[in-house]
């Protein structure tokens, strides 16, 4: 189980390192940015689905060159490891536009990789379960798919694809899986573990990933469950894989019983249908994605996603949220008060940290942390 850990550890640490492996290999490797592109189109056409959420080893430097100051360091950092040669081996990238920042971000990098690159375009639609959406879900990814098999060199049949769908769910089953059994063996699986291990997922073709974690699954479902002496709580935001951060959770005793973060759960909560039509499987999938503060509810004053993360934390058995906010993400500023008056409806305590991908002073946070793991 040590092994296992560790080699996740490994992955999650040096992702660069596995993209040249995956290359030396003879492997194509597509960068996929935020959020809810189809993976599945990139491992149908024998590539490597590559995550690109930033990073937090680099300061920004030249993507200052195309980015607005208020953009969200993901974005930012991005765009940084594009231009400074850590994902040279890409041989594309994917840009959804899911929010007002990724929207223009698409065309920066469009301009800024100019020839160096393939630069895919991805437009989801806001009204996902009409009729109109999921043919508008459908067009966009079936341009993409045009795109990556001129990268390939070969046809996407749809058997590729189906074939890559059942992959991704099996994927999504063991993250799951993983989650839960998380929770249960938090003596073991502390936050820094748990980050990595999900994290990996992002750099690791998904049948090789899933074996590992089924196998990893496999030897924590043996332990007896953890009777827990301290604190479990639920986390929420976009992104949270900071090790330094994460390691002020575990000074506090503080074990991480679900999470509502959009790189981890959120990522494997919906598995996209088995059916006839692969691509409106993939557009349905979409489609039934709830809850997220990133996507349009047109019954948003019922604040059904504010009460969803409640229930999460009473149904985890946590004690208590930890929000970790990306600072200048406008979609989680806006939503924040509903997510507060739900919380607060609950009796549930939380706290709302501002985090960014260039933190390196971490104590304001570990001090916020501390006074929350006292006053639970």
């Amino acid at each position: 189980m040590e092994t296992i850990i560790n080699e996740f550890k490994e992955i999650a640490a040096n992702p660069e390192k596995q993209l040249a492996m995956y290359k030396a290999q003879g492997k194509k490797a597509i960068g996929v940015l935020p959020y809810y592109a189809p993976e599945e189109l990139v491992y149908a056409a024998g590539m490597v689905p590559f995550g690109v959420w930033g990073t937090n080893n680099k300061n920004i430097s030249h993507a200052k060159e195309y980015c607005a100051t208020f953009y969200c360091t993901i974005a930012q950092l991005s765009l940084e490891m594009l231009l400074d040669g850590t994902l040279d081996g890409l041989s594309g990238i994917i840009t959804p536009t899911i929010c007002d920042t990724l929207r223009p971000m698409s065309q920066n990098i469009r301009v800024a990789m100019g020839d160096k690159m393939p630069v895919i375009f991805l437009a989801h639609p806001q009204n996902r379960s009409t009729t109109y959406g999921l043919k508008f879900c459908m067009d966009q990814y079936n341009n993409v798919r045009k795109e990556l098999e001129k990268i390939a060199g070969k046809a996407i049949t749809d058997d590729d694809i189906t074939k890559s769908i059942k992959i991704y769910n099996a994927s999504r089953k063991a993250r799951r899986e993983f989650v839960k059994l998380a929770s249960e063996h938090c003596d073991v699986i502390k936050p820094t573990v748990r980050s990595a291990v999900l994290k990996a997922a992002f750099f690791m073709l998904k049948d090789e990933y899933t074996a590992k974690l089924e196998e990893l699954n496999r030897e924590l479902s043996t332990l007896p469950i953890c009777q827990w002496s301290g604190k479990k709580v639920v986390t929420s935001g976009i992104i949270c894989d900071n090790p330094a951060l994460l390691e002020a959770l575990e000074d506090n005793n503080i074990a991480i019983a679900a999470d509502d973060v959009a790189y981890e759960s959120r990522a494997f909560r919906i598995d996209v249908p088995e059916d006839a039509n692969p691509m409106m499987a993939l557009a349905r999938q979409f489609a039934n994605i709830d809850c997220d503060v990133l996507l349009y509810d047109p019954e948003s004053a019922k604040n059904n996603r504010g009460e969803f993360v409640a229930k999460l934390v009473k149904d985890s058995g946590a004690k208590g949220l930890i929000l970790f906010m990306q600072q200048f993400c406008d979609p989680e500023e806006m939503e924040y008060p509903y997510l507060k008056k739900a919380l607060d409806a609950a009796k549930i305590p939380h706290i709302k940290i501002g985090i960014d991908q260039q933190m390196r002073d971490f104590g304001q946070a570990k001090t916020a942390i501390q006074a929350f793991a006292e006053s639970l």
